[in-house]
Order: C-alpha cells, then structure tokens, then sequence
C-alpha cells in the first residue's frame, strides 16, 4: 500500500482566505461570526452567522465563469487553486489522467435554488435560467475544479451532512493508498447562508440565539451552549502519494495514515445515545495506522455547541481512549468559525495538520462554564504549544454519519 501526504492546502473560511490568515486567526482565537448581512434577518429567530469576508472571486477566477458558478462551487474553486499554489504544482509537469478530485458538499447551491425558484413563482417558468441546474447541484464543486485545472482521475461528490468533506478526505487517502491516482484535490465546500436554510435550522432549534452577543454564541463543551452558528466557506487539501511528492520537491506537511467511516443507525438528527458510531471510527482510524491510541496528542473535535453533540462526542472519546484521555488536548475550531456543514471537516483538517506542523493546539474560545458532561482537556480560551505525532479530526453528521481522519507528523 502507498503512503499519502499533504502537500497543499486552501482555505476560505470566515477567519481569513488563505492558509496563513486562516491558521493565525485560529491560533489568535478571533471569532469571525457577527450579525448575517446577506439578507433581512428580522423576522428569524437567529440572527447571526459565520459569513465570509471581503470575497471577490474574481479575484482568482475569471468573472465570466464565476457568474456560471453558485456561491458553494465558487468557494471549493478558490480553495483549490490556494491549495494548488501553496503545494507549488506545476500543472504542466503532472500526469493529469492520475489527478483526482473528492469534494464533500453537505447542502450544495440553496442560493441558486432560491433566487430561480422565486423567479418561477413571480414570473412563470419561462423565466428560470437554464444555469439553474448546472449551478445548482452539488457535484459542480468537483466539476468545476475538474474543468478549470484539467484534473482528469476521477472526480465526485460526497454528500454525508456535516461529514461530507471529512468523507471525502477519507475517500482521496483510500485511491491513492490502493495505487489509483497519484494526487486527489479533496476537502469540502458550503455555502447555507441563506432565507431558507436558517429558517430551516431555525425551525429545529438548532440554532444559537445568542443575537447580542455574537462573537459569544458557538461555545462548544461550555455548560450555557445553545446551539450551533452557520458558517460557510471551502477547506481543499492536496493529498499526494509519498514518492511522487519528494520527486518534485514539495513541502510535506504530515502524513494521512488512518480513516474510520462508520453510521448510528439512530436517529435522523441526534446522534446514538451511547455514541457507539462515533467511538466506531475513531477507533477504526487508529486500527488501520495500527496506531497506539497513547500516542495520539490532539483530537479537533466536532463539538458544533450543542448539546447533544458535544455530550456524546466527549462520550466517546472517553470510550476510545480510556484513561488517556484526560491527557489530550481537544479544541473545537468551529468556536471561531462556527459550523460550516459540509465544509467543516475541511477546514478542520487544515487545522489538525497545522497543529502537528506548527506543534501548536488552537484553543476553544468561549469556555467559560465547565458542563459535568463534557469533564475532558478542552484547550480552553488560549492557544498551547504542544509537540504531536498524531492528531484526530472527527465530523458527525445528521443522519447519523460518522467520519474520522488521523494525521501524523511526517518522519522520512
């Protein structure tokens, strides 16, 4: 079996675009949510989002093409191609036939969905767009990544709820591992902020309300949580087969070497009781890095600021890994960047490999009030140095998808 790398790495997030401004604000513990501008917010009950700041995608791509694109695929494009300048690619020298690309999208494009549909319902048929389907559904993310760089190997969408990009991630490390491809562009992209689907979320009482105070609201494992923030944005990674990345001389920052994909068979939104799946996959994980669970340093946890979720996570955790682990440390970064759905497990991958990279843990901002449920080493408030071999990043979705990646440190 080949081993798998991370050579490259994009990130457009509500922190920062790119790499460098994402991981500095995480480590900094900024909050990027504040009050949604993209539309009237008056009659919901939530009022609050993790948006993406000062995004011109024609700053990266051409305007034409970006106009083709709904909001989520011109994301999953823009993280791409940061992802493929930060891995220093030279499209011209890869066998593009061995180039795949995985993306997870949780929702896809709702705000092409909504502006056709209104359209229709004020204006008769004949006035949708005939863009309407090809910007809409969810594989365009992939598509057009596939399109705009050339990328040939196979090429798909993994759609898992709030485990999509995490999946997908998983997914690339199996193709490259078997000897399929040389490289995969994976990761994820999301972009719900939007009428319908915060009244949707609303309606669930999924939520934070925590309107007055927003930099306040995604509270993870802290007892007075009361929901989760939407955010939205892409998280794209370049995986690459060992030997291919040291012929070309790239920057390796940490190795792939494990993925636990497993389901509840519960609930369609709240997650297994005795979180048995959850404990599943990371257990699944470690057994194909044939990893001692002792050695495993950081875990960015889902810990969406539910109760339920962070509960059962911290659960299961405890199911893992027993005694050690009061020894980890765990952050959840969605406390800064609230929860990107099928975007998440992206960005939260980014964060894992930077913090085996950096030798730096990102904090959980906003903890202020211990929950006897949630007793573990939550990195409270301030970011701490910390060597580590091996980090975890877990993604738990409706529909009871379960979904783990475990990273190491990169040693010749």
């Amino acid at each position: 079996m080949k081993r798998v790398v991370i050579t490259g790495l994009g990130a457009v997030t509500p922190i920062g675009i790119g790499k460098e401004k994402f991981w500095n604000s995480l480590i900094q513990g900024k909050s990027g949510i504040g009050l949604i501008t993209r539309f009237d917010t008056k009659e919901f009950d939530t009022k609050i989002g993790a948006e993406v700041k000062d995004f011109n995608p024609s700053d990266y791509i051409d305007k034409k093409e970006a106009k083709r694109m709904d909001r989520f695929t011109q994301y999953a494009v823009v993280g791409a191609k940061l992802a493929i300048e930060d891995g220093n690619l030279n499209l011209d020298k890869l066998n593009l036939d061995k180039v795949g690309v995985v993306i997870g999208v949780g929702i896809g494009g709702m705000e092409t969905m909504e502006t056709e549909y209104g359209k229709l319902r004020d204006r008769g048929p004949s006035r949708v767009s005939p863009l309407f389907i090809p910007m809409m559904i969810s594989n365009m993310a992939p598509g057009q990544i596939s399109m705009t760089f050339g990328f040939r190997g196979p090429t798909m969408t993994v759609t898992t709820a709030c485990a999509s990009s995490t999946h997908a991630i998983g997914e690339a490390f199996r193709m490259i591992k078997s000897g399929n491809v040389d490289m995969v562009v994976a990761g994820g992209a999301d972009a719900s902020i939007t009428p319908i689907s915060v009244a949707g979320f609303c309606s669930m009482k999924a939520l934070s309300t925590r309107n007055n105070d927003p930099t306040k609201a995604s509270r993870p494992f802290d007892k007075e949580r009361d929901g989760f923030v939407m955010g939205e944005g892409a998280g794209i990674l370049i995986l690459e087969e060992l030997n291919h990345a040291l012929s070309r001389g790239a920057n390796i920052y940490g190795e792939i070497v494990g993925y636990g994909s497993t389901s509840d068979a519960f609930h369609i939104t709240q997650p297994d009781p005795e979180a048995r799946g959850a404990t599943r996959a990371m257990e699944l994980a470690l057994e194909e890095a044939a990893a001692d669970y002792n050695d495993v340093e950081y875990i960015n946890a889902h810990g969406t600021s539910t109760y339920f979720n962070d509960k059962l996570e911290t659960l299961a955790i405890k199911n893992v890994f027993k005694d050690h682990a009061e020894d980890i440390n765990i952050s959840s970064t969605k406390s800064m960047t609230g929860h990107l759905l099928g975007a998440a497990g992206g960005i939260e991958a980014i964060a894992a490999i930077m913090a085996i990279k950096e030798g730096i843990i990102p904090p959980t901002i906003n903890y202020e009030h211990p929950d006897e449920e949630c007793d573990l080493n939550y990195t409270p408030n301030e970011a701490v140095k910390r060597d580590i071999k091996y980090a975890l990043s877990n993604s738990l979705g409706f529909g009871g998808h379960n979904g783990t990646v475990l990273f190491k440190k990169y040693i010749d």
